[in-house]
């Protein structure tokens, strides 16, 4: 996964993929992807303007030093010379000019029919993400359900073993202690009050 992405939203307890919910990281790929998608038409874009733009400077210049050696002094094979610089220019300037189309006609193009086809845009998010994260949650409910109950028994089993042990320490210290005078009753109910909690 990419360093860029938005992780601050997906920290959860553990970072099992296998987790509950966990699957979000997967699912944000898919929009990850649809984006990615548009940076790089972006991305070939400008590149296509730039070979676009060096072309036009090139034909420029060669238009402009074409008409100084046409009035200029210059003649025989130093004039041949310099012209044939510029008519290479001119070829250079062709050439960018086809790879700017080609980068426009067939590498954008391309993705952008991809992406279309690949992902299906809804005014809230991508269609195949929420049917990703449907599934995910379809196939994670059963098991987030004895997860859930799993989990409840571990906290009910910690809160009964601190009861028990503060009932017992209770007990402990009331039969310990001399001056805590304490009728039969009294004990009997923290005694059960203590094997309640054992169970």
């Amino acid at each position: 996964m990419s360093h860029h992405s938005d992780d601050t939203m997906l920290i959860a307890t553990s970072d099992s993929f296998w987790e509950p919910n966990n699957f979000k990281r997967t699912t944000k790929r898919i929009e990850d992807g649809y984006k990615l998608c548009n940076d790089l038409m972006t991305l070939v874009q400008e590149r296509a303007d730039i070979e676009k733009a060096y072309a036009k400077s090139l034909k420029g210049w060669a238009k402009k030093w074409n008409d100084i050696i046409e009035k200029g002094p210059e003649y025989g094979t130093t004039e041949a010379a310099w012209k044939g610089v510029l008519v290479e220019a001119d070829r250079l300037c062709e050439l960018h000019l086809k790879v700017k189309d080609n980068l426009v006609n067939e590498s954008i193009h391309k993705v952008k029919t991809w992406q279309k086809d690949t992902y299906h845009k809804s005014m809230i998010q991508i269609k195949e993400r929420k049917e990703m994260e449907d599934a995910f949650k379809k196939a994670q409910k059963p098991w987030a359900k004895l997860l859930a109950k799993v989990n409840k028994a571990k906290s009910d089993y910690h809160t009964a073993c601190k009861q028990e042990k503060s009932a017992s320490n209770q007990e402990r210290n009331a039969t310990g202690d001399s001056s805590f005078s304490m009728d039969q009753v009294q004990v009997k109910k923290m005694q059960d009050r203590v094997q309640k909690s054992k169970e």
